[in-house]
């Protein structure tokens, strides 16, 4: 009940300093501590979904900052003003106001030096703050500055020491279920666990963020970790597991991670799991299908592009609607049409028998003598064994940098990145940036580096001066060539 009159007292201030703007009375009618626990409450709204409240949140982020400007020393002598400082800090406030602030109060030597962490972590010195905040038990500090200070250690740890970060993540939540603290902490839980290839908690974690945040506007950032999860650990995760977690989904989010699935895994070369995915993407939900959905079409046919119904598949990815895909799923079609037609092209006669028929020809009355004297010389032509030269595949633009020009056209970054999570069906109006809890880096594991061209080494039990077998090595060759190609276009 003292929430939701201290939350009031703060929407009637916002209406005041909108109606006068020069009124900084309204920000001194409020404590630090007051403020900033309305600015938790507003966030709390907007990672449960609530999108109408991010201009609240703007508001009261200006309003907070010019209330811990003006305050003194003897304002930080109350406990819950300094801690709702630092808790500013870390719900998107300015670090410069943090500092000047903290330089101004007066308080025990762990909360200075709590400070001093927390103004290190927002300054960007990552190895000076967790070095300052090692020693700190977040579990021993009040709850409302001990959920975020778990939150920010767990967020520095992910990468040298991502078990200690997991446990720090736990922490967080349970001193702060059912808030932006809660929600920040799974998503980053979704990523560790991935990276760790823990699948039991990836898949934990990301059932518990679709039970309860799938409408944050930070979604779109569980959307990367989670497709990137499921196909770093598609050999632990089952199809059903995936099922289960999807089937929380509204339709239309549900198809486009099916959607996102398909291409990662056709890129990867994941055939069972791309085929799974573009089914699933194409069935739709209670009776709803997908199957006049372009990218529908192009990933499942990728996953079954060189199967023995390559007359379907070829059929199939002609009658794709180019104009509805992105530059990078074009790219991707074009890839999947060479393929096809390298498969069920005319085998190319092997340069061996080329040469007997037309020298079988070419002799036809002849005298032996001729024909001898004619061999004689041909062999007289050949190097001796000793000065052979191996064959070597002839490559355009010599150098590690070389790259064919049509992997350069692939290799620039796809302009249809989702926004979130259902941002690849329908573009939408981008919202105001919402401002998260302690950021981390994030890291593309779609990036895939783009190899130079090499001739593969010939399949076993494949005979080159076989018509047939030659076909399947030539194809082959060409799979690789696209794989590359693929490889090196947009995810």
């Amino acid at each position: 009940m003292k929430a939701a009159t201290v939350i009031g007292r703060a929407v009637g201030l916002l209406l005041l300093s909108a109606a006068a703007p020069s009124a900084s009375f309204a920000d001194e009618a409020l404590q630090p501590y007051q403020l900033v626990r309305s600015l938790q409450l507003v966030q709390d709204r907007i990672a449960a979904g609530d999108h109408a409240a991010l201009p609240m949140q703007a508001k009261l982020l200006e309003m907070t900052d010019a209330r811990l400007r003006a305050a003194d020393a003897g304002d930080f002598k109350e406990p819950r003003n300094f801690r709702a400082l630092l808790v500013y800090g870390m719900s998107g406030g300015n670090p410069v106001t943090v500092e000047a602030a903290a330089s101004r109060a007066e308080t025990d030597p762990r909360s200075l030096a709590v400070a001093k962490g927390i103004i290190s972590y927002l300054n960007g010195r990552p190895a000076q703050a967790i070095e300052t905040l090692r020693p700190i038990d977040p579990m021993a500090l009040p709850a409302d500055l001990g959920a975020f200070l778990a939150l920010v250690k767990g967020s520095l740890l992910a990468t040298d020491q991502p078990a200690a970060a997991l446990a720090l993540l736990d922490d967080a939540r349970l001193l702060s279920p059912g808030t932006l603290v809660e929600e920040a902490a799974l998503r980053r839980s979704v990523g560790i666990a991935a990276q760790q290839g823990d699948a039991a908690r990836f898949a934990l974690a990301s059932t518990q963020y679709v039970s309860n945040y799938l409408h944050s506007p930070y979604a779109s950032q569980f959307a990367d970790s989670f497709v990137s999860g499921v196909i770093s650990l598609h050999m632990a995760i089952s199809h059903d597991k995936l099922a289960d977690i999807t089937s929380m989904m509204d339709p239309e989010r549900e198809k486009v991670i099916y959607l996102r699935i398909a291409r990662r895994a056709a890129i990867d070369g994941l055939t069972e799991l791309s085929s799974f995915a573009s089914a699933r993407a194409e069935q739709g939900r209670d009776g709803n299908g997908n199957e006049d959905d372009p990218r529908a079409q192009l990933y499942s046919s990728l996953s079954t592009v060189t199967s023995s119904t390559i007359e379907d598949v070829r059929a199939k990815l002609e009658k794709i609607d180019r104009a509805k895909l992105s530059e990078s799923d074009r790219a991707l079609l074009d890839a999947a049409q060479a393929v096809a037609g390298e498969v069920v092209a005319r085998p190319a006669i092997p340069a061996v028998e080329k040469h007997d028929a037309d020298a079988e020809k070419s002799a036809a009355g002849k005298p032996a003598a001729e024909i001898a004297a004619a061999e004689r010389q041909e062999d007289a032509d050949l190097p001796p064994v000793e000065g052979t030269m191996a064959e070597q595949a002839a490559v355009e633009g010599s150098g590690p940098d070389a790259k064919p020009a049509d992997m350069q056209a692939l290799a620039s970054p796809s302009p249809d990145a989702p926004a979130s999570i259902p941002a690849e069906a329908a573009p939408e109006a981008q919202a105001p940036a919402p401002t998260d809890a302690p950021a981390v880096a994030s890291t593309s594991a779609e990036a895939a580096a783009v190899q130079p061209a090499s001739t593969p080494e010939p399949s076993p039990g494949l005979d080159p001066s076989d018509a047939t077998d030659a076909a399947m090595m030539q194809t082959r060759r060409q799979l690789n060539k696209i794989d590359q190609l693929l490889g090196a276009a947009p995810k």
